[in-house]
């Protein structure tokens, strides 16, 4: 092999939505960044087709919202268990629906943006292994150019459920295997009526659910028998047997545009870093697809873990803030496995759960509960831990009032949040702290009673509140906390010029 190296500070193996949602955060930053796709070029097919309101806020915090608003409808509810609703405009988000986007466009979108930030995205490369030492990480890739070795100080592997990445990092992935299979097809009906939108019911209790697009529709069913080898190819004959069993009757495939085979095998890295090895997405967590979350886990991976990666990366910030990705993120991969895992057995037990089925459904749409039901499902009531925590109901969530922060924040920096009409002492010993950190973190002024509970906020590159000022914390407290929650999310402080 060459002993040709390519130097980058972060390489990224995946160019999914993880691996280029995490290029965008770090290309931001000015992060020295190298992508990798094993595909030549984008798949014409696509898993998933929507974003839901975690990921429309997250992006709307780095002022990309309106591109992926522009390219579907919205909707203010979504499939839950059986038939019923998940009611999303009782939400606690600025985006309180699903956006209908195929992922290959949000892919496209992304990988727009990646490349306007400078980050460089090299097709048809594939990662086969690397090695790792003090200094960083040497990976062999195979190219159509022949192999080549490419040197970096950190290694993304978003690589998907059966990562190359994670495989040589040696971490492991325990969790259930699948025990249920279901079949997916892009296809064109001989009769386009045939099968309209929505779940259809067979004699013998199965069912297909139909989704149109334009010139074809999705079709989904179970798949009771599947091949002992999951990875053999489905075909069309094998399409066509399956669909009209589910419906008791035949309904003629005309064309087939891609088919598929999924199961719902639930599995989480046992460690999201490895020395200089981090997992994102699908290569951190595979899960049934109720929901269809997998996309919008993948971006929320991404954006927790690009600003501190990008902090470290130049030395701003110690390694150890990467430990806080895996403690943040592996906590909300086990409710992800859980919430998903739920869903799936819910929808699996036929008539033996149909109470429960009725009982979620009623819980999913009625006014107490609504709101709770849907935030946990999408992923809205994410909670990270917070510094020097009092319980103020912001801290840790997502600032719910976005509308505060200044257009710096789009930056990828931080925020801190002062109120103007508070008592002046402890405001001013707050934004005197925070002055070392200027490169960092911005501070602003709200209005009076925008910050309720509190007179100072500090936001995080993520959208998330770090940390909240005590009640009654007098000037001398609060200096020493915001320092210390600075300190905590965004490395130590930087020398300022001495006076004059």
């Amino acid at each position: 092999m060459p002993d040709t190296h390519t130097h980058s500070d972060v390489l990224v193996a995946g160019a999914g939505p993880a691996g280029l949602m995490l290029a965008c955060e770090l290309g931001l930053a000015g992060v020295r960044t190298t992508v990798l796709e094993r595909n030549p070029a984008p798949p014409g097919f696509c898993r998933g087709f929507n974003l839901n309101a975690r990921s429309l806020d997250l992006l709307d915090h780095r002022g990309l919202a309106d591109r992926f608003l522009a390219e579907g409808p919205t909707l203010p509810a979504t499939a839950f268990v059986g038939t019923a609703a998940l009611d999303l405009a009782a939400m606690r988000a600025r985006h309180p629906y699903i956006l209908g986007i195929p992922q290959t466009r949000v892919e496209e979108l992304l990988a727009e943006r990646a490349v306007e930030l400078g980050v460089r995205l090299l097709r048809g490369h594939r990662l086969t292994g690397f090695e790792e030492d003090d200094e960083g990480v040497t990976a062999d890739v195979t190219t159509p150019d022949g192999p080549l070795r490419l040197r970096c100080h950190w290694l993304a592997g978003c690589d998907g459920g059966r990562s190359t990445v994670r495989k040589a990092a040696g971490i492991a992935f325990p969790g259930t295997p699948a025990r249920r299979f279901a079949l997916l097809g892009d296809v064109v009906l001989a009769d386009p009526g045939a099968l309209p939108f929505g779940t259809t019911a067979g004699p013998g209790g199965g069912s297909v659910f139909t989704i149109p697009r334009p010139g074809y529709v999705r079709l989904v069913t179970a798949e009771p028998d599947p091949p002992e080898d999951r990875d053999e190819p489905v075909t069309h004959a094998r399409f066509q047997e399956v669909l009209d069993r589910a419906l008791g009757r035949h309904v003629e495939i005309a064309e087939v545009r891609w088919l598929t085979r999924f199961g719902d095998a639930a599995r989480l890295a046992e460690r999201l870093r490895a020395g200089r090895v981090l997992l994102v997405g699908d290569a951190a967590h595979i899960h049934p697809p109720a929901g269809a979350v997998g996309v919008n886990a993948a971006i929320d991976d991404a954006m927790n873990l690009g600003w501190k990666l990008a902090l470290v990366a130049r030395d701003l910030a110690p390694e150890s803030l990467l430990d806080s990705y895996h403690t943040e993120r592996h906590a909300a991969g086990t409710r992800l496995l859980r919430d998903t895992r739920a869903q799936a057995l819910i929808a699996a037990e036929g008539e033996r759960l149909a109470p429960l089925r009725d009982l979620l459904g009623e819980l999913a749409t009625a006014e107490g509960t609504a709101g709770h039901v849907a935030e946990t499902v999408t992923g809205v009531n994410t909670r990270y831990p917070a510094h020097d925590a009092h319980g103020h109901p912001w801290e840790g969530r997502m600032l719910p009032a976005g509308e505060l922060l200044p257009p710096a924040a789009r930056s990828g920096g931080g925020v801190l949040l002062l109120d103007d009409a508070a008592p002046a002492e402890a405001p001013a010993a707050v934004r005197e702290a925070a002055a070392p950190w200027a490169g960092r973190v911005t501070v602003a002024t709200v209005p009076s009673g925008r910050l309720p509970g509190t007179y100072a906020v500090l936001v995080r590159p993520d959208g998330h509140v770090g940390w909240v000022a005590g009640p009654g914390t007098g000037p001398e407290a609060a200096g020493d906390a915001v320092r210390s929650a600075l300190e905590r999310w965004f490395g130590p402080p930087a020398r300022l010029p001495a006076a004059r």
